[in-house]
């Protein structure tokens, strides 16, 4: 269980996150909506601790075993926390001149010693894990090209089988479709989809279009100004209360009409069907 207890972030005058509060059971799928400057990103971060908070908790019994408060951590425990609660970001983050598979090994740092993790000295296990995250992602046949030469889709693959070898429980989600075409972005939530139902991993996924929150994921958490407006399942979340999250915006307000009409597209059994020919 994730406890988030009234966590706010604010830089100067400003309030990013504004006394947010809420539970994840392990093992859901919850999706954050919410226009430009919601506040969903720094919210992640803030989870993540890639950014500490101004004030509230962050609390989680589902990683170690025992109660912990994410906020108090700090060196070892901090680095184990990131590892056990995993990134993926909408700019892949990958280094492009590394081969596929060096990229996916990079998330077992945490796991070794520094000399060998720069000498790229990983262990047979590591490379195991590394293989099968691939395997799983459909991207194994492309593990020794460099990671420049991919296709966004396919570099996404590759950030979520890094954020996969680090063992997660928690896996949160950044935008990871917002720079994809209809037909990568399908298939990257799929993805996502398929790890959180057979692994029980949770997963908190940021995600501008409403369908897509709608297609996939079992929660939805609507954001506006930093605080949030909507928590509940997908059927719940009605067009006004949608327009609520969004914002009515200007006649002509392009991001509220994308992000309430546009879709999610092809099914997710059409997105596996195309995953295996990319």
């Amino acid at each position: 269980m994730l406890r988030v207890e009234r966590l706010t972030k604010s830089f100067g005058s400003l309030t990013a996150v504004d006394a947010v509060t809420f539970e994840v059971p392990a093992g859901q799928m919850v999706g954050i909506i919410g226009r430009s400057g919601a506040g969903k990103s720094t919210l992640l971060r803030l989870i993540n601790r890639l950014a500490d908070p101004t004030s509230g908790r962050i609390l989680c019994d589902d990683i170690a075993g025992t109660a912990i408060d994410v906020g108090a951590l700090k060196g070892r425990e901090l680095r184990a926390w990131r590892a056990r609660c995993a990134m993926v970001f909408q700019q892949f983050n990958l280094v492009p001149r590394l081969t596929v598979i060096a990229n996916v090994l990079m998330g077992r740092v945490s796991y070794n010693a520094t000399l060998p993790t720069l000498l790229m000295l990983f262990s047979g296990h590591d490379r195991t894990l590394a293989i099968r995250a691939l395997q799983r992602l459909d991207m194994v046949s492309h593990g020794l090209h460099r990671a420049d030469e991919l296709s966004g889709g396919q570099q996404q693959r590759v950030a979520i089988a890094r954020a996969l070898v680090q063992e997660p429980k928690i896996l949160l989600a950044d935008e990871p479709i917002a720079s994809l075409d209809l037909r990568n972005a399908s298939i990257v939530m799929e993805s996502l989809r398929r790890i959180n139902k057979e692994d029980g991993i949770t997963v908190i996924c940021n995600l501008h279009l409403l369908q897509t929150a709608r297609d996939y994921c079992d929660r939805i958490i609507g954001m506006r100004k930093g605080a949030v407006v909507f928590d509940g399942p997908p059927a719940e979340l009605t067009e006004d209360i949608a327009r609520e999250i969004y914002g009515s915006g200007d006649p002509g307000d392009d991001e509220v009409e994308l992000a309430l009409t546009a879709t999610s597209a092809p099914t997710p059994e059409a997105a596996r069907e195309r995953t295996a020919a990319d």
